[in-house]
Protein backbone atom coordinates (compact mmCIF):
# COMPACT_ATOMS: atom_id res chain seq x y z
CA UNK A 1 0.00 0.00 0.00
CA UNK A 2 0.98 3.12 -0.64
CA UNK A 3 0.74 6.36 1.93
CA UNK A 4 0.52 9.79 0.73
CA UNK A 5 2.55 12.38 2.71
CA UNK A 6 -0.39 13.16 5.60
CA UNK A 7 -1.01 9.86 6.24
CA UNK A 8 2.32 9.18 6.60
CA UNK A 9 2.55 11.98 9.72
CA UNK A 10 -0.88 10.84 10.86
CA UNK A 11 0.27 7.44 11.07
CA UNK A 12 3.98 8.20 12.78
CA UNK A 13 2.87 10.81 15.44
CA UNK A 14 -0.06 7.77 16.48
CA UNK A 15 2.91 5.59 16.86
CA UNK A 16 5.09 8.23 18.88
CA UNK A 17 1.88 8.83 21.39
CA UNK A 18 1.02 5.45 22.02
CA UNK A 19 5.44 5.00 22.59
CA UNK A 20 5.29 7.50 24.81
CA UNK A 21 2.54 6.41 26.99
CA UNK A 22 3.26 2.83 26.68
CA UNK A 23 7.01 4.20 28.36
CA UNK A 24 5.37 5.96 30.81
CA UNK A 25 3.63 3.19 32.25
CA UNK A 26 6.43 1.07 31.90
CA UNK A 27 8.36 3.60 34.17
CA UNK A 28 5.53 3.87 36.53
CA UNK A 29 4.99 -0.47 36.80
CA UNK A 30 8.90 -0.44 37.25
CA UNK A 31 8.85 2.34 40.17
CA UNK A 32 6.02 -0.01 41.82
CA UNK A 33 8.23 -3.30 41.37
CA UNK A 34 10.92 -1.54 42.78
CA UNK A 35 8.85 -0.06 45.76
CA UNK A 36 7.23 -3.97 46.09
CA UNK A 37 10.67 -5.34 46.07
CA UNK A 38 11.58 -2.18 49.24
CA UNK A 39 8.76 -3.74 50.93
CA UNK A 40 9.56 -7.64 50.58
CA UNK A 41 13.35 -6.79 51.63
CA UNK A 42 12.05 -4.78 54.70
CA UNK A 43 10.05 -7.51 55.80
CA UNK A 44 12.40 -9.94 55.46
CA UNK A 45 15.00 -7.42 57.54
CA UNK A 46 12.56 -6.64 60.48
CA UNK A 47 11.12 -10.74 60.13
CA UNK A 48 7.65 -8.84 59.69
CA UNK A 49 4.89 -11.15 59.29
CA UNK A 50 1.26 -10.26 58.30
CA UNK A 51 -1.80 -12.17 59.07
CA UNK A 52 -3.33 -12.50 55.77
CA UNK A 53 -3.06 -10.71 51.99
CA UNK A 54 -5.23 -8.22 53.27
CA UNK A 55 -3.12 -7.09 55.94
CA UNK A 56 -0.23 -6.96 53.87
CA UNK A 57 -1.59 -4.63 51.23
CA UNK A 58 -2.92 -2.30 53.72
CA UNK A 59 0.80 -2.63 55.40
CA UNK A 60 2.59 -1.94 52.10
CA UNK A 61 0.17 1.02 50.95
CA UNK A 62 1.68 2.43 54.50
CA UNK A 63 4.79 1.24 54.20
CA UNK A 64 4.60 3.05 50.23
CA UNK A 65 3.57 6.32 51.55
CA UNK A 66 6.58 6.76 54.22
CA UNK A 67 8.83 5.60 51.75
CA UNK A 68 7.72 8.00 49.49
CA UNK A 69 7.59 10.65 52.10
CA UNK A 70 11.37 10.07 53.76
CA UNK A 71 12.59 10.30 50.06
CA UNK A 72 10.81 13.59 49.38
CA UNK A 73 12.29 14.69 52.84
CA UNK A 74 16.09 13.80 52.27
CA UNK A 75 15.76 15.20 49.02
CA UNK A 76 15.30 18.82 50.18
CA UNK A 77 18.79 20.47 50.50
CA UNK A 78 17.64 23.35 53.64
CA UNK A 79 17.35 20.37 56.30
CA UNK A 80 20.53 19.77 58.70
CA UNK A 81 19.45 15.78 59.25
CA UNK A 82 17.93 12.82 57.38
CA UNK A 83 15.51 10.41 57.87
CA UNK A 84 15.47 6.42 57.12
CA UNK A 85 13.34 3.56 56.58
CA UNK A 86 13.14 2.00 60.11
CA UNK A 87 11.22 -0.83 61.56
CA UNK A 88 8.22 1.51 62.06
CA UNK A 89 8.00 1.80 58.00
CA UNK A 90 4.46 -0.03 57.94
CA UNK A 91 3.25 2.36 60.63
CA UNK A 92 1.14 4.92 60.48
CA UNK A 93 2.38 8.42 62.99
CA UNK A 94 -0.60 7.44 64.73
CA UNK A 95 0.06 3.91 65.76
CA UNK A 96 4.05 4.84 66.50
CA UNK A 97 3.39 7.37 68.91
CA UNK A 98 0.40 5.11 70.96
CA UNK A 99 2.95 2.49 70.78
CA UNK A 100 6.15 4.37 71.42
CA UNK A 101 5.45 7.19 73.73
CA UNK A 102 4.16 6.93 77.09
CA UNK A 103 4.81 9.91 79.47
CA UNK A 104 1.20 11.60 80.83
CA UNK A 105 2.55 14.96 80.48
CA UNK A 106 -1.26 16.22 81.53
CA UNK A 107 -1.19 14.52 84.78
CA UNK A 108 1.87 16.52 85.92
CA UNK A 109 1.85 19.26 88.97
CA UNK A 110 4.12 21.45 90.05
CA UNK A 111 6.51 20.84 93.52
CA UNK A 112 6.41 23.33 95.66
CA UNK A 113 9.99 23.62 98.16
CA UNK A 114 13.19 24.42 97.83
CA UNK A 115 15.25 23.57 95.01
CA UNK A 116 18.81 22.50 95.93
CA UNK A 117 20.18 23.93 93.61
CA UNK A 118 19.15 27.36 93.22
CA UNK A 119 22.28 28.81 94.74
CA UNK A 120 24.48 27.20 93.25
CA UNK A 121 27.08 29.99 91.39
CA UNK A 122 30.17 28.28 89.92
CA UNK A 123 29.32 25.62 87.35
CA UNK A 124 31.80 24.50 84.93
CA UNK A 125 31.69 25.66 80.85
CA UNK A 126 30.60 21.74 80.31
CA UNK A 127 30.30 18.19 81.46
CA UNK A 128 29.59 15.44 79.78
CA UNK A 129 28.52 12.41 82.79
CA UNK A 130 28.86 9.77 80.07
CA UNK A 131 32.64 10.27 79.95
CA UNK A 132 32.37 10.79 83.83
CA UNK A 133 31.21 7.07 83.62
CA UNK A 134 27.79 7.60 85.38
CA UNK A 135 25.67 6.52 82.15
CA UNK A 136 24.72 3.22 81.29
CA UNK A 137 24.50 1.88 77.97
CA UNK A 138 21.12 2.67 75.69
CA UNK A 139 18.68 0.57 76.40
CA UNK A 140 15.87 -0.97 73.67
CA UNK A 141 12.15 0.69 75.21
CA UNK A 142 10.05 -1.94 72.82
CA UNK A 143 6.41 -1.53 71.82
CA UNK A 144 5.82 -0.58 75.40
CA UNK A 145 4.89 3.05 76.39
CA UNK A 146 7.19 2.53 78.97
CA UNK A 147 9.66 6.23 78.40
CA UNK A 148 8.45 7.29 82.23
CA UNK A 149 10.18 3.74 83.46
CA UNK A 150 13.35 4.55 80.99
CA UNK A 151 13.77 8.41 81.78
CA UNK A 152 13.71 7.83 86.02
CA UNK A 153 16.10 4.71 86.07
CA UNK A 154 18.50 6.37 83.89
CA UNK A 155 18.31 9.21 86.57
CA UNK A 156 18.60 7.16 89.36
CA UNK A 157 21.68 5.46 88.06
CA UNK A 158 23.10 8.30 87.50
CA UNK A 159 23.10 9.51 90.98
CA UNK A 160 23.82 6.36 92.04
CA UNK A 161 26.93 6.45 90.48
CA UNK A 162 28.25 9.82 92.14
CA UNK A 163 27.25 8.82 95.12
CA UNK A 164 28.78 5.25 95.50
CA UNK A 165 31.53 5.27 92.42
CA UNK A 166 29.00 2.07 91.02
CA UNK A 167 27.61 2.06 88.19
CA UNK A 168 24.39 -0.20 88.23
CA UNK A 169 22.09 -1.02 85.30
CA UNK A 170 18.60 -0.93 87.01
CA UNK A 171 14.75 -1.95 86.11
CA UNK A 172 12.72 -0.29 83.85
CA UNK A 173 10.72 -3.75 84.00
CA UNK A 174 9.99 -3.65 88.06
CA UNK A 175 8.50 0.21 87.44
CA UNK A 176 6.71 -1.64 84.89
CA UNK A 177 4.88 -4.42 86.77
CA UNK A 178 4.74 -2.57 90.71
CA UNK A 179 4.78 0.89 90.31
CA UNK A 180 0.60 0.88 89.02
CA UNK A 181 -1.07 2.55 92.23
CA UNK A 182 -0.85 6.36 91.35
CA UNK A 183 -0.57 7.43 87.06
CA UNK A 184 1.99 5.04 86.86
CA UNK A 185 0.39 2.00 84.62
CA UNK A 186 3.05 0.33 82.54
CA UNK A 187 2.77 0.33 79.39
CA UNK A 188 -0.01 2.65 79.15
CA UNK A 189 2.41 5.71 80.06
CA UNK A 190 3.05 7.30 83.03
CA UNK A 191 5.11 9.85 85.13
CA UNK A 192 8.62 10.30 86.30
CA UNK A 193 8.05 12.14 89.49
CA UNK A 194 5.96 8.64 90.59
CA UNK A 195 8.71 6.59 89.72
CA UNK A 196 11.03 8.20 91.91
CA UNK A 197 8.30 8.17 94.83
CA UNK A 198 8.10 4.16 94.18
CA UNK A 199 11.88 4.43 93.64
CA UNK A 200 12.27 6.01 97.34
CA UNK A 201 10.23 3.88 99.35
CA UNK A 202 10.91 0.58 98.08
CA UNK A 203 14.56 1.07 96.00
CA UNK A 204 14.95 -0.56 92.58
CA UNK A 205 16.34 -4.13 91.73
CA UNK A 206 19.36 -4.58 89.28
CA UNK A 207 18.31 -4.78 85.32
CA UNK A 208 20.36 -8.53 86.01
CA UNK A 209 18.11 -9.18 88.47
CA UNK A 210 14.43 -8.23 87.01
CA UNK A 211 15.35 -7.59 83.12
CA UNK A 212 13.27 -5.56 80.52
CA UNK A 213 10.64 -7.82 78.43
CA UNK A 214 8.42 -4.52 77.32
CA UNK A 215 5.13 -5.81 78.32
CA UNK A 216 2.78 -5.53 81.19
CA UNK A 217 3.26 -8.47 84.17
CA UNK A 218 3.13 -9.22 87.76
CA UNK A 219 4.81 -7.89 89.89
CA UNK A 220 7.56 -10.44 91.16
CA UNK A 221 8.04 -9.45 94.71
CA UNK A 222 10.88 -12.09 95.32
CA UNK A 223 13.18 -9.68 92.40
CA UNK A 224 11.39 -6.72 94.39
CA UNK A 225 12.49 -7.58 97.44
CA UNK A 226 16.33 -7.12 96.62
CA UNK A 227 17.00 -3.74 95.92
CA UNK A 228 20.39 -2.26 94.25
CA UNK A 229 19.70 0.95 94.65
CA UNK A 230 17.30 3.73 96.54
CA UNK A 231 17.05 7.35 96.87
CA UNK A 232 16.26 9.42 99.93
CA UNK A 233 14.24 11.90 97.32
CA UNK A 234 13.39 14.19 94.19
CA UNK A 235 12.91 17.64 93.32
CA UNK A 236 11.68 19.41 89.75
CA UNK A 237 13.79 21.60 88.14
CA UNK A 238 11.76 25.37 88.10
CA UNK A 239 10.26 26.32 85.54
CA UNK A 240 11.28 27.78 82.42
CA UNK A 241 14.36 28.58 83.93
CA UNK A 242 17.49 27.71 82.32
CA UNK A 243 20.01 28.75 84.70
CA UNK A 244 17.88 26.25 87.01
CA UNK A 245 18.43 23.42 84.76
CA UNK A 246 22.60 24.04 84.03
CA UNK A 247 22.84 24.02 87.88
CA UNK A 248 21.03 20.81 88.10
CA UNK A 249 22.81 19.00 85.27
CA UNK A 250 26.43 20.10 86.13
CA UNK A 251 25.46 17.80 89.16
CA UNK A 252 23.59 14.98 88.22
CA UNK A 253 21.98 13.51 85.13
CA UNK A 254 18.49 15.04 85.03
CA UNK A 255 15.16 12.96 83.96
CA UNK A 256 13.18 14.68 81.07
CA UNK A 257 10.41 14.17 78.82
CA UNK A 258 10.16 15.30 74.96
CA UNK A 259 7.44 15.33 72.30
CA UNK A 260 9.01 12.46 69.88
CA UNK A 261 5.43 11.50 67.96
CA UNK A 262 5.98 13.81 65.12
CA UNK A 263 7.22 12.01 61.57
CA UNK A 264 10.58 13.13 61.71
CA UNK A 265 11.45 11.30 65.31
CA UNK A 266 9.78 8.11 63.94
CA UNK A 267 12.03 7.71 61.30
CA UNK A 268 15.20 10.33 62.51
CA UNK A 269 18.75 8.92 61.35
CA UNK A 270 21.38 11.60 61.27
CA UNK A 271 22.03 15.03 61.89
CA UNK A 272 20.61 17.78 64.29
CA UNK A 273 16.87 17.95 64.72
CA UNK A 274 16.58 22.32 64.97
CA UNK A 275 12.79 21.75 65.86
CA UNK A 276 13.50 19.70 68.85
CA UNK A 277 16.58 22.40 69.82
CA UNK A 278 14.97 25.71 69.77
CA UNK A 279 11.47 24.08 70.90
CA UNK A 280 13.17 24.96 74.55
CA UNK A 281 15.67 27.26 74.32
CA UNK A 282 15.24 29.57 71.43
CA UNK A 283 12.64 30.12 68.55
CA UNK A 284 15.45 32.48 66.54
CA UNK A 285 16.99 30.34 64.01
CA UNK A 286 19.36 33.00 63.02
CA UNK A 287 20.06 34.66 65.84
CA UNK A 288 21.07 31.47 68.42
CA UNK A 289 21.02 27.54 67.84
CA UNK A 290 20.94 25.36 70.67
CA UNK A 291 22.94 22.18 70.35
CA UNK A 292 22.01 18.47 72.08
CA UNK A 293 24.30 15.84 72.39
CA UNK A 294 21.82 13.04 71.80
CA UNK A 295 21.81 9.52 70.60
CA UNK A 296 18.28 9.26 69.02
CA UNK A 297 18.62 6.27 67.23
CA UNK A 298 15.51 3.56 65.92
CA UNK A 299 17.88 0.20 66.22
CA UNK A 300 17.05 -2.80 66.94
CA UNK A 301 18.90 -2.85 70.45
CA UNK A 302 19.43 1.03 70.46
CA UNK A 303 16.83 3.59 70.95
CA UNK A 304 16.17 6.58 72.77
CA UNK A 305 17.89 9.96 73.89
CA UNK A 306 20.39 10.79 76.54
CA UNK A 307 21.23 13.58 78.01
CA UNK A 308 23.77 13.92 80.39
CA UNK A 309 25.77 17.32 80.68
CA UNK A 310 26.17 20.54 78.56
CA UNK A 311 28.04 22.81 76.86
CA UNK A 312 27.03 26.09 76.94
CA UNK A 313 28.23 29.67 76.21
CA UNK A 314 27.62 33.12 78.17
CA UNK A 315 25.22 33.99 75.45
CA UNK A 316 21.32 34.88 76.77
CA UNK A 317 19.11 32.49 75.26
CA UNK A 318 15.35 32.09 76.20
CA UNK A 319 13.30 29.21 77.62
CA UNK A 320 9.94 28.71 76.38
CA UNK A 321 9.39 25.35 77.66
CA UNK A 322 8.84 22.23 75.78
CA UNK A 323 5.85 20.59 73.72
CA UNK A 324 5.03 18.28 76.71
CA UNK A 325 5.61 20.00 79.98
CA UNK A 326 4.13 20.28 83.52
CA UNK A 327 3.20 24.12 83.64
CA UNK A 328 6.31 24.95 82.00
CA UNK A 329 9.17 22.98 83.89
CA UNK A 330 11.34 20.86 81.16
CA UNK A 331 9.73 17.36 80.87
CA UNK A 332 11.55 15.25 77.98
CA UNK A 333 10.87 11.72 76.96
CA UNK A 334 14.47 9.91 76.94
CA UNK A 335 15.79 7.53 78.72
CA UNK A 336 18.33 10.57 80.38
CA UNK A 337 19.27 14.06 79.96
CA UNK A 338 20.03 16.28 76.93
CA UNK A 339 22.85 18.57 77.20
CA UNK A 340 22.75 21.93 75.49
CA UNK A 341 25.10 23.57 73.58
CA UNK A 342 24.39 27.41 72.69
CA UNK A 343 26.37 28.90 69.91
CA UNK A 344 25.54 31.82 67.38
CA UNK A 345 25.42 31.11 63.47
CA UNK A 346 23.59 33.14 60.75
CA UNK A 347 21.35 29.52 60.04
CA UNK A 348 20.04 31.57 57.33
CA UNK A 349 23.22 31.43 55.09
CA UNK A 350 25.13 28.42 56.53
CA UNK A 351 24.28 24.85 56.90
CA UNK A 352 25.00 23.96 60.30
CA UNK A 353 26.42 20.40 61.23
CA UNK A 354 27.28 18.24 64.66
CA UNK A 355 31.03 19.59 63.83
CA UNK A 356 29.95 23.20 63.87
CA UNK A 357 28.27 22.70 67.27
CA UNK A 358 30.87 20.54 68.93
CA UNK A 359 33.97 22.54 67.34
CA UNK A 360 33.15 26.15 68.01
CA UNK A 361 35.06 28.43 69.78
CA UNK A 362 33.29 29.67 72.90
Amino acid sequence: MVFTEPYICITFALFFSIGAWTSQCMARTLQEASMYERHEQWMASYARVYKDANEKQMRYKIFKENVQRIDSFNSESDKSYKLAVNQFADLTNEEFKSLRNGFKGHMCSAQAGHFRYENVTAVPASIDWRKKGAVTQIKEQGQCGSCWAFSAVAAVEGITEIKTGKLISLSEQELVDCDTNSEDQGCQGGLMDDAFKFIEQHGLASEATYPYDAADSTCKTKEEAKPSAKITGYEDVPANDEAALKNAVANQPVSVAIDAGGFEFQFYSSGIEWYLHRVLWNRTRSRCCCCWLWSWRWKEILVGEELMGYTMGGRRIHSHGTRDSCKGRPMWHSIASFLPHCITFNMKTKAISLDDCLNYKL
